[in-house]
């Protein structure tokens, strides 16, 4: 267990010096962040990791000679670090995702900086306490569906990893028609998230998603889950009707909320407030299904930092839902699965590989 007291020991890597200088200054105004040392490029952080012994890197994902990427392949087998990505809109940040690395912010824009500064500053300290997960062979390419609409399996492009098989599908039972699904996640979740949805069949209930993610890239998330997923996966807009085979995803900067019409349900997506600190909030999306939903439902939370969705994840429960968490073991940040368990919100835990079992053992008993 990382100790709260601990410095966190930081090693910044970043080609432009106006960058190193910027991150390096501005997270060493924080008292718990100690600035070991930078690096230029991939090779140079290589050969200076064995000697200043970081407990958490910043890495910009393209960088001169070895990317971001290839860089993370060689560093996590020999040291299993926490590596935050500094990156700008750009999708190669969910392949460094998938090759390991905790998490990442985007590079600011022009007078932002103190913004920047602040979002990558809690997201070291969230990672000094992350457990890592090599994900060597993991797909960095994309892969494509089967016919429109007939959920078909995945052809892999060449040189990628092959997507899962299909899974059997639900059937025309009725009972399928009427289930809301609800998942949320924090630090972690972008790859916990996708091991959920890669083992769901592509006529699962309507799923509706929250993932903390910058401003830009949640469209971009939901066309990757889309692509390696055998369900449709989009970013949310608002008046969107909530049906099967459909996952929307909480676009960034907005909160998603459920809306009924009678038996009908869609999604507002709304700018509002922030929510347990959070702009989509998984708590505003739980909240919203535990009023609105009257038909059968179920609850998903997963790694993250914080406590965003553990109350409204207790709300749901009590007002019917069956309620899954993940567990600590596959947890990338044990904290807001860890408080939804300890408050009595968890009916069951399960591995991020598990979950998804879970939830279709459930299924077929509706």
């Amino acid at each position: 267990m990382w100790s709260a007291n601990k410095t966190i020991r930081v090693m910044v890597i970043d080609d432009s010096v106006l960058a190193r200088t910027m991150i390096t200054q501005g997270l060493a105004k924080n008292n718990r962040i100690e600035i070991v040392g930078t690096a230029f490029n991939a090779q140079d952080a290589m050969a200076k990791v064995p000697q200043l012994k970081p407990d958490v890197i910043t890495s910009d994902v393209e960088m001169p000679g070895m990317s971001g990427i290839d860089f993370l392949k060689q560093l996590l087998p020999r040291y299993p670090l926490p590596v935050i990505l500094v990156s700008s809109l750009d999708l190669r940040v969910f392949d460094a995702l998938s090759a390991g690395a905790v998490d990442f912010v985007r590079k600011p824009e022009p007078g932002k900086n103190d913004a920047f500064i602040t979002a990558l500053t809690e997201k070291v300290i969230a990672a000094a306490g992350a457990r890592v997960r090599p994900r060597p062979g993991a797909p960095t390419l994309s892969a494509v569906k089967g016919p429109a609409g007939g959920g078909g399996a995945r052809l892999p492009i060449t040189g990628t990893k092959p997507v899962l098989p299909a899974p059997l599908a639900l059937g025309s039972r009725p009972s399928m028609d009427n289930v809301i699904i609800g998942l949320g996640a924090s630090t972690g979740g972008t790859e916990a998230t996708l091991e959920v949805m890669k083992r769901l069949p592509a006529d699962i209930p309507g799923m509706l998603i929250v993932q903390h993610m910058p401003v830009g890239f949640t469209q971009m998330y939901a066309e990757r889950l889309n692509r390696l997923c055998h369900m449709e996966v989009r970013e949310a807009k608002h008046g969107d009707e909530i049906h099967r085979g459909l996952a929307l995803l909480a676009p960034a900067d907005f909160q998603m909320r459920v809306v009924r019409s009678g038996s009908r349900y869609t999604v507002s997506c709304q700018p509002g407030e922030k929510v347990s600190g959070h702009r989509p909030s998984v708590d505003a999306l739980f909240f919203s299904m535990a009023e609105q939903v009257r038909c059968k439902m179920v609850g998903i939370i997963m790694t993250g930092m914080g406590r965003d969705g553990a109350d409204g994840l207790l709300k749901m429960r009590q007002a019917g839902a069956y309620t899954i968490g993940q567990d600590k073991e596959s947890s990338v940040v044990y904290g807001m699965p860890m408080v939804a368990y300890n408050i009595g919100a968890v009916q069951i835990q399960g591995s991020c590989e598990d979950i998804a079992g879970i939830l279709l053992r459930q299924l077929q008993k509706l």
